[in-house]
């Protein structure tokens, strides 16, 4: 979404670039200390997230006006307020429910999982919280993974470099998290990987979104499955699977899960053709006027002469005739007409010959003098 000028060097946007990520890790450890401060334990995962929302948004959007001079930098970041931006959304979040139920479809088949209900309503309002935790979660990722950062480091090395390059970033990040595993990061870089496609085919962060949220919070809300090894986040239902580690990804959850990551490349495919209207509408060149200006109403004109043929030439103008008193006469250069009560031209038949036509009769004009 980010627009900058066409002059703009690679270099520059590099640097941008690098400010951002110094900017998110700072961020990022102030939400993380912050939140116990203010609240306790068991809302701070919540303010958590919601400040690293808030601090990646206005941040992100001083230093794009910092750096291009360009307004609504809020939309720019991937969050632009389109019509039908709620409707993405909700694309987003089938698919993302979709692989969750794919899932643990095969885990139930595999082994089995082992329900236990907790119907309180404390249970239920804990419910809500929690669902409004995945949300500001997965918003968090968008924003620091595909969005302004994501669009300095693709304008300074092109767009294919710039997801395998956050992708390793993010496998990373998850690798990072005590009781990953190899098929954790190798889970991470392919989910990194199809998020970065539903951004570069919208533009936006909506369908991404929907994506991140539809996996992580399905699986934990609905199932009671954990989520990157942390299962605390599912008050209504707890589930432990049973089963073979491939396919359940054991403690740690489906993150870890071999099983899961040849679904996530299973919906490479899906995200693409479920974007192909919103590819075309927010991807499709826009052509602008340049150029030298043409008249087209008489290259048009010359066209059609050209392939008709000359115009004919004009009628001759009128002659005139000077009688003995000066007085000009005008003859028209048309077919003669005869006026009314005059004597029309006896006929000619053709092979006689003129002297025996007869004259027509003349009136004496007084100067002409008669036979006998």
């Amino acid at each position: 979404m980010t627009a900058p000028p066409a002059t703009e060097s690679r270099l520059r946007a590099y640097g941008h670039f690098l400010v951002a990520l110094f900017y998110y890790f700072v961020v990022r450890g102030i939400a993380r200390r912050g939140a116990p401060g203010l609240v306790g334990e068991q809302w701070s995962g919540l303010v958590e997230q919601a400040m690293l929302v808030f601090l990646l948004i206005v941040g992100f959007a001083g230093l794009g006006y910092a750096a291009n001079r360009l307004p609504n930098q809020v939309s720019r970041q991937g969050l632009p307020r389109r019509p039908g931006w709620a409707r993405e959304a909700g694309v987003g979040l089938a698919i993302g429910w979709g692989a969750a139920v794919v899932c643990v479809l095969a885990m139930a088949l595999g082994g089995g999982i082992a329900i236990q209900l907790s119907l309180g309503l404390r249970s239920w309002g804990w419910l809500a919280v929690y669902a409004l935790y995945f949300a500001f979660l997965a918003l968090g990722e968008e924003i620091a993974f595909r969005g302004y950062m994501f669009q300095r480091f693709a304008r300074a090395t092109g767009p294919v470099a710039a997801v395998v390059a956050f992708a390793v970033l993010y496998a990373f990040l998850q690798g990072m998290i005590p009781g990953s595993t190899h098929a954790s990061v190798a889970v991470a870089f392919v989910l990194s990987l199809l998020l970065a496609t539903a951004y570069l085919r919208t533009r936006a962060l909506w369908v991404s979104w929907g994506i991140n949220f539809g996996w992580k919070a399905s699986r934990a809300l609905v199932f009671g499955l954990a989520v990157s090894g942390d299962s605390s986040r599912s008050p209504v239902v707890q589930g432990d699977p049973m089963g073979s580690f491939w396919l359940t990804g054991g403690g740690f959850g489906l993150d870890s899960s071999w099983f899961a990551l040849c679904v996530i490349l299973a919906l490479l495919p899906v995200v693409y053709r479920a974007t192909r209207e919103l590819d075309f509408r927010y991807n499709a060149p826009v052509f602008e006027p340049a150029g030298i200006p043409v008249d087209l109403d008489a290259a048009a004109r010359r066209q059609h002469e050209a392939a008709m043929g000359a115009a004919p030439p004009a009628p001759p103008p009128l002659v005139q005739i000077a009688s003995a008193q000066n007085d000009p006469i005008q003859l028209p250069t048309g077919p003669a007409t005869i006026p009314d009560g005059a004597s029309p031209l006896p006929e000619r038949t053709v092979g006689t010959p003129a002297d025996e036509i007869p004259s027509p009769a003349r009136p004496n004009s007084g100067n002409e003098t008669l036979p006998g």
